[in-house]
């Protein structure tokens, strides 16, 4: 089944082009990775699947339902949920109110009932920390579940910004940048994070310049350049692609994609 899938979109700022007639799907339970250099258009087709940016162009499918133009929260509410590549992390709010934030889309909100603090309030409250508790232990920071997020290390906030997508329950999560910033320990931890979460059924979409991360973990890959498909395949083919290598990853980026086994 197809869980997510973009037909011919494209998007146009100002006359210049950033998405150009781009068209891809990506099964459920699979790992798709979107690469390419600076300025190809993965963040900005990540923000037309999510509801940010409305294509000038195309159609994007949730399981087969056109989402092209929902708003962001209503394309959440269907399952897509995602993390950016600039951390939009509470910093001065604990690691678990920050999770507890992503599971407001799933919450019955009432401000009559809030207000004259119903019992079902307090026990959803408390149902809410304790999922928000289990995706820390999940993501490896249940130790530092009521502490500052800003007291953090810088792969903690990205496990943290992960636990928080994770909390709407999304069967669909874009993760823009996942590895970003992480030293190799603490990109080894993210992938075996991606991994698990792919084993429970979701879907992930990911965009990701650490090519030996992008190719042991794609199940496909898609290659970005200036706004057009240049590729799509599998690890193999896209490392050995002369197009990709001329276009993106050149001699230090093929040698990195061709050791991502080691």
């Amino acid at each position: 089944m197809k869980a997510l899938a973009a037909e011919n979109v494209g998007l146009a700022f100002d006359g210049i082009v950033a998405v150009d007639d781009v068209s891809f799907s990506v099964e459920s339970g699979k790992i798709f990775s979107i690469i390419g250099p600076n300025g190809a258009g993965k963040t900005t087709l990540f923000n037309i699947m999510s509801g940010i940016y409305r294509p000038s162009g195309g159609r994007v499918l949730l399981a087969g339902e056109d989402v092209t133009g929902l708003e962001p929260h209503v394309i959440a509410a269907r399952g897509l949920a995602r993390t950016f590549q600039n951390l939009q992390i509470f910093m001065h709010m604990s690691a678990v109110e920050n999770v507890m934030v992503g599971r407001h889309i799933r919450e019955t909100r009432n401000l009559t009932k809030a207000l004259l603090r119903f019992p079902s309030v307090g026990r959803q409250n408390r149902a809410t920390r304790a999922k928000a508790l289990e995706l820390l232990q999940f993501v490896g920071l249940a130790d530092r579940a009521d502490r500052p997020a800003g007291s953090l290390p810088y792969g903690g906030l990205r496990r943290l910004e992960i636990a928080r997508a994770l909390a709407l329950e999304p069967r669909i999560l874009l993760l823009d940048e996942p590895a970003a910033g992480c030293n190799p320990v603490e990109t080894e931890a993210v992938e075996a994070l991606v991994r698990e979460i792919a084993g429970w059924g979701i879907t992930v979409v990911l965009v990701e310049h650490n090519m030996r991360f992008v190719m042991r973990i794609s199940d496909r890959i898609l290659v970005l350049d200036s706004g057009r498909k240049l590729a799509e395949g599998v690890a193999d083919e896209v490392r050995h692609n002369p197009e990709v290598i001329e276009a993106y990853l050149g001699r230090h980026g093929s040698k990195e994609a061709a050791h991502a086994r080691d």
